[in-house]
């Protein structure tokens, strides 16, 4: 008898035990959430990448992709979903908050997460694939658009949803609603915000990529949200073609000032770190090389204003080739990804006045007369210190100098220098005006 109750407390403290367990992991589930929200391009699959590597780290019940983008790069997109796809946690791709967007290249990330999820008012879709700058033919055309659905077809049919649907948004553009992707079961369901999301999700079992199943515990979650280093913060804002035009003509302008001023050291450092900042941005852009040919183009004509008085010709027809540069310099039909006519402007003008000041001090600098070395010494006006007889010592500029008199002169007169041979002066009396 006393055998059973020691037996029956020890399995009652066990199971309290673990119950216990069990629900203080419940109740301290991590969710862990990366932002998305602007172009697919390498910078953006770094950040990724490391969210994942982090919320792997971290045992996160589960990972948050919130996605707002016009799309991106190919190749970004499938680095990205292949990292997705192969994420050790559970992934829930998010369009949020509402209004926002998962098109083209977004769509494709949108449909390889574990659970697809958009908010009311959000829209999806519209990933026929694209090379900026080329009319392609119809062999060509017909190739593209097989290798995205062929990818996109693996990735949904996996997931389980509408393979048809989704191939209907890389070969005729097509988009959709959140309510229209979810009655065409393109996604899983439909949130207001982070919160009901987590609430509908609770419990839930998850079909993984390999097949695998995995029930969410997330009672009351603990959501953090990841935060770029300092490397991937500046990756993600250098990689916008309207900061890397900005970085590319501080750093030409600092160069330019090094090269005319030889020794100030700090604007040639800091303008060969713009400089480089915004060809390493460029460089993972569609460039149209024209465009390229033109901003250097207009670069080159600035140069030359400060070098040859052309009267602000050269000034002009640089601030108009770098506008028209600027707004060609990235193919893409996506118009995020474009330098906007705006920051042209801001650019083109700047640079177009400071050429201009920088003429007019030159010009200004010419006509004026020279007061240094030998040049200077021309019309100044000294003292005799003795009589010029017609040679004396006279003092010029706070300098002793040998002196020949045109004609003589006084002991303390006033003399204006003639003309300098040899370090001698020739001297003539200066005048007083009646």
């Amino acid at each position: 008898m006393l055998r059973s109750r020691v037996l029956c407390c020890v399995a009652f403290w066990v199971v309290l035990m673990v119950t216990l367990i069990g629900y203080g992991q419940t109740k301290n589930a991590r969710v862990e959430e990366v932002v998305l929200d602007g172009i697919i391009h390498p910078a953006t699959t770094e950040v990724l990448s490391h969210a994942i590597g982090r919320a792997a780290a971290d045992h996160a019940a589960l990972l948050i992709i919130r996605l707002d983008t016009p799309g991106g790069l190919a190749e970004a997109m499938r680095s990205s979903m292949a990292k997705i796809v192969a994420s050790p946690v559970p992934v829930v791709t998010f369009v949020a908050p509402q209004g926002a967007r998962a098109a083209s290249a977004g769509f494709f990330l949108l449909e390889a997460g574990d659970i697809a999820a958009m908010t009311p008012g959000s829209n999806t879709g519209a990933a026929h694939p694209v090379i900026p700058g080329v009319t392609m033919d119809p062999v060509m055309k017909e190739k593209l658009e097989n290798d995205a659905a062929a990818s996109l077809r693996s990735i949904t049919g996996q997931r389980g949803r509408n393979v048809e649907l989704a191939e209907s948004a890389v070969r005729q553009s097509k988009s959709f609603t959140a309510h229209e992707a979810l009655d065409g079961h393109l996604i899983d369901l439909i949130a207001r915000d982070e919160n009901d999301l987590l609430h509908q999700l609770n419990g839930r079992t998850v079909t993984r990529f390999d097949g695998t199943k995995t029930i969410l515990h997330l009672d009351d979650p603990q959501i953090v949200t990841y935060a770029p280093s300092l490397r991937e913060r500046i990756l993600l804002a250098v990689a916008d073609p309207n900061i890397a035009l900005i970085l590319m003509a501080l750093g030409v302008l600092a160069i330019y000032v090094e090269f005319t001023s030889p020794g100030l050291i700090f604007p040639g450092v800091i303008g060969a770190v713009a400089l480089l900042l915004g060809l390493a941005a460029l460089s993972v852009l569609p460039l149209n090389w024209l465009g390229v040919a033109l901003v250097f183009a207009a670069f080159g004509m600035f140069a030359l204003e400060v070098k040859f008085a052309s009267h602000g010709i050269l000034s002009a027809g640089g601030a108009l080739t770098l506008v028209l540069g600027a707004t060609m310099l990235i193919d893409s039909p996506i118009p995020e990804m474009r330098i906007h006519l705006a920051t042209a402007l801001s650019v083109a003008i700047p640079l177009a006045l400071i050429s201009a000041v920088l003429v007019t001090l030159a010009l200004r600098a010419r006509r004026n007369k020279v007061v240094t070395g030998v040049e200077g010494m021309y019309g100044a006006v000294g003292t005799a210190l003795e009589e010029l007889a017609p040679s004396g010592r006279v003092m010029v500029h706070g300098e002793y100098w040998m002196a020949d008199a045109i004609a003589p002169i006084a002991r303390g007169a006033r003399v204006r220098v003639e003309s300098i041979e040899n370090l001698r002066l020739r001297v003539s009396e200066e005048r007083k005006e009646s």
